[in-house]
């Protein structure tokens, strides 16, 4: 399936996100190690932020497609179903990728768990700062005067 151009734009939407989350995490975690809690391997944790975010915007792109095909889908319980499943899917994804920055020691537990978060923490900024929609899709629509009377 083809992603549609308003799902392109919101998924570079996130990864925009997601890079400006994981430099503020890189900082973070810098500046932990400055005041001595933690280490600070930068390696091991630009490998961790960037595994991490792959399978972030790689969820959210699934999430995309799963909202493109169900639209087609005329019968409510077949796209709930559909629904349910990509979101089990998408959970048992990201479940297993934590699991993961726990058990192999190449990774950094903190920079691999972390980035699954941050296209949430992108969509929450944008809706607080509002412009998580475009101003004419925001705006409600004012009720017209009657000029006749």
């Amino acid at each position: 399936m083809k992603l549609q151009p308003a799902s392109r734009k919101e998924i570079l939407r996130a990864v925009k996100g997601t890079l400006i989350c994981d430099c503020f995490l890189f900082a973070g975690l810098f500046l932990l190690s400055q005041f001595g809690i933690g280490t600070f391997s930068v390696l091991r944790i630009l490998l961790s932020i960037l595994c991490g975010s792959l399978i972030a915007i790689g969820n959210f792109t699934l999430l995309c497609l799963t909202i493109q095909s169900a639209v087609e889908i005329e019968s409510k319980r077949k796209m709930k179903a559909r629904f349910q499943l990509s979101y089990n899917l998408r959970m048992l994804i990201q479940a297993v990728w934590v699991v993961a920055c726990f058990l192999i020691p190449g990774i950094h537990f903190i920079a691999g768990a972390a980035p699954v978060l941050f296209p949430n923490v992108w969509l929450y900024y944008l809706q607080f700062t509002g412009k998580l929609l475009p101003k004419e899709d925001s705006a409600p629509a004012e009720p017209q005067q009657n000029s006749e009377l």
